[in-house]
């Protein structure tokens, strides 16, 4: 919506919101683009004759006056306006010893999305004042590891466009697959510690998977963490491993593949690798119970990615967390980049969007710009990120509340360059630039006037009268306000009017 178009809708607004009515007689009718119109005609004729039955004679007259007004105006009408069209009728007079009956027609600048008959004491205002809003459209992103939520703001309504989930893990974290720290054996370069006892640095016989030996690793990062629910798996005669059911197991798949499984996913009968003699060997599960009491668990990190304990072998945790959470963000940061281009990039491509909006918990939403792979585009539509921690449509309200003073600067700085473009060019081409009354009329009786700017100040008569000039020769109208240095300046030197020209004029 250009600007001229909300000053005229604004001042159609005010013009409404002034007329109260003595009972409940002013009728608004809202018809949604596309709508057949004939099918609103029969709804109201139907509504005059209820209204028949009105008991005051005078809200009688009134109402079926409106409505008849309205009526005879839709019968002339082909069909709804590309936008749609909003018809308000009434008596406006402010005595109840006169009548004043008057219809009110707007198209609107921008699509009307309700269908509405309405009947009270003053015009129903609130669809137009929605459009009135929609005057730049913004994307919106709320992100965290494990799910986003896409959407678009339209002056003061947010729709959402996408949700996508990540799958990233979220309650397996580093250091929470454990092992029981006292009745699990480690094997090291030359004996055996209890893991409790481990240290960093400790030398931990381990696996290689790419030369498929038994090798020496090193202990690198120890963790601790009480846990309530957890496994005691029975493996072979006597051995059993006491771990957090999140913890990974290696074991070889149908294939002959070593593959890493979840204690969770383990069963009875499956069977785990172990060693013997330098070579990877077998050993059955006997039986795996489920335990509750809360136990402290320790789990360590090697070098290699795993190590043997009580002679089986597990996979490290912290390596595996890291790198595959890692990867799923990766990846589903590319797909939320995907998914932005998809809904956004038309939009930047038209000028429709005006910015973006991101929001999230530090760091993820940094990540996403720097490894999204978002195109430059839209990249450099980004207007700002707040530190939020929801990621759903409460999300999406919330980045809109948060970026309120971002959202107000944009209209600021769009005025500021149509006055930046005006000095710019009365500094350096004059013959291209002309400001005041006089000379600005005469610019636009000549059709040389490319950009007709206009001050919010200037009065209506006038900026109604220049702008009809303006659209005649299909200038470009824009609108400046004097709440700030740039206009104030404007409107103090050009007395509110002003000109960048198509073509010098004498």
């Amino acid at each position: 919506m250009e600007t001229h178009e909300k000053i005229k809708l604004e001042d159609f607004i005010k013009n409404l919101e002034s007329i109260k009515g003595q009972h409940t007689e002013l009728v608004t009718v809202m018809i949604p683009a596309g709508f057949n119109i004939n099918s609103v005609t029969r709804q109201l004729e139907a509504e005059k004759s209820t209204a028949a039955n009105i008991k005051s004679k005078a809200t009688r007259k009134n109402v079926t006056d409106a409505l008849e007004r309205i009526i005879r105006h839709l019968k002339l009408t082909d069909k709804t306006p590309p936008n749609g069209l909003a018809l308000f009728s009434g008596n406006t007079s402010d005595n109840e010893a006169t009548t004043n009956m008057e219809l009110f027609i707007l198209e609107p600048p921008k699509p009307l999305n309700i269908r509405m008959y309405r009947c009270d004491k003053e015009f129903v205002l609130d669809p137009l004042r929605e459009i009135l809003e929609i005057t730049e459209v913004y994307g919106l992103l709320v992100i965290d590891r494990k799910e986003a939520t896409i959407g678009l703001l339209e002056g003061k309504q947010i729709k959402v466009l996408r949700h996508l989930t990540s799958g990233v893990p979220s309650k397996i974290k580093a250091g929470g697959q454990c092992l029981s720290p006292d009745k699990t054996i480690i094997q090291l370069k030359d004996k055996t510690k209890i893991l409790g006892s481990v240290e960093v640095g400790d030398e931990i016989k381990a696996y290689d998977t790419k030369t498929n030996k038994i090798v020496i690793t090193k202990c690198v990062n120890i963790w601790k963490k009480k846990k309530k629910n957890y496994l005691n798996i029975l493996i072979g005669d006597c051995w059993n491993i006491i771990c957090s059911k999140e913890h990974l197991f290696l074991k070889e798949d149908s294939d002959n593949k070593i593959i890493e499984v979840p204690a969770t996913e383990l069963s009875k009968g499956d069977y785990l690798l172990s060693h013997a003699d330098g070579k990877l060997t077998e050993m059955k599960i006997i039986n795996i119970e489920r335990m509750t009491e809360e136990i402290e668990l320790i789990d360590i990190e090697t070098e290699t990615g795993n190590f043997f304990a009580n002679g089986i072998l597990v996979h490290n945790s912290s390596q595996r967390f890291h790198r595959v959470t890692e990867g799923m963000a990766k990846d589903f940061f590319r797909r939320i980049a995907e998914n932005m281009k998809e809904v956004f990039f038309a939009l930047a491509e038209s000028g429709k969007l005006k910015g973006i909006l991101i929001g999230g918990p530090i760091p993820t939403k940094e990540e996403f710009l720097e490894q999204g792979q978002l195109v430059t585009k839209l990249r450099e539509l980004v207007l700002g990120m707040k530190d939020l921690g929801y990621t759903d449509e409460h999300g999406l309200e919330l980045l809109v509340e948060a970026s309120d003073e971002i959202l107000a600067e944009q209209e600021m700085v769009h005025e500021n360059k149509i006055m930046e473009r005006f000095f710019d060019t009365l500094g350096k081409k004059p013959e291209m630039a002309v400001y005041g009354l006089e000379p600005t009329k005469k610019a636009l009786e000549y059709g040389a006037v490319e950009t007709l700017i206009i001050s919010k100040k200037l009065d209506k008569k006038t900026a109604e009268e220049m702008e009809k000039k303006g659209e005649s020769i299909s200038s470009k109208i824009e609108y400046v306000s004097d709440e700030n240095h740039d206009g104030q300046q404007f409107l103090n030197m050009t007395k509110g009017i002003a000109g960048i020209l198509r073509f010098r004029i004498q």
